[in-house]
């Protein structure tokens, strides 16, 4: 199977797509890893990427398509991979569509992680860390024992710009804004399921299996 994970930040994607993957076989290709792991290797790609990020500047969608087809093109591959992080526009889905098929390959599923807005700001915006060993926290998920202070050294908790409310819900209208296009362009291609996201973290993981395990058989 040849899958692509969608979910906005805060629906838990990185956590399940490393669950499908060890679950599965799946080969995970997390394109932020990708990215990394081409710039350190001092591939062409990755010098030509490289550039363009130095810039502040987006990696064309091209180079992005050429690095991901590379990487399944790796024998760890052959059972299947699992895509993370990529597409995120309608032009990306269409350009990685495009250089799938002419080396007679497609996706067979879109697994989207469906969260509310309201779910997503609750847990995006709870983030705290602790000013003097910088431990992390989180109000919803992982609480400190007592309010405001470090469970392992008494600090007190605060918490960055980058994790504020605010900020969280310019994130989320981002990501919505681009990928409304991408879950309308795979619906129509009769490949996107999706699946509550609201649930317990063993419950999404073995709804998002299950889906995964259906596509096998149909």
């Amino acid at each position: 199977m040849q899958v692509i994970l969608l979910g906005a930040p805060g629906a838990g994607k990185g956590t399940q797509a490393v669950l499908i993957s060890e679950r599965l076989g799946l080969a995970h290709i997390a394109s932020g890893d990708l990215f990394r792991q081409e710039q350190d290797s001092g591939s062409e790609l990755g010098k030509i990427a490289k550039t363009y990020m130095e810039k502040g500047l987006l990696v064309p969608d091209e180079v992005t398509v050429r690095m991901i087809l590379g990487r399944i093109a790796a024998p760890d591959c052959a059972k299947g991979f699992l895509l993370d992080g990529f597409p995120r526009t309608l032009e990306q889905a269409k350009a990685l569509d495009q250089a799938l098929a002419e080396e007679g390959k497609s996706i067979d599923l879109v697994l989207y992680i469906k969260v509310s807005t309201e779910e997503l700001l609750r847990r995006l915006s709870g983030r705290w860390i602790c000013r003097n060993c910088q431990a992390p926290y989180n109000i919803v998920e992982l609480p400190p024992k007592v309010p405001g202070k470090c469970d392992y050294c008494g600090g007190e908790l605060y918490q960055r710009p980058d994790d504020s409310e605010e900020t969280a819900r310019k994130r989320l209208d981002v990501y919505f804004a681009q990928t409304m296009p991408l879950i309308e362009y795979y619906t129509e291609a009769g490949k996107l399921v999706e699946i509550e996201g609201e649930k317990g973290i063993e419950e999404v993981a073995q709804d998002l299996i299950a889906a995964i395990e259906a596509g096998i058989v149909r």
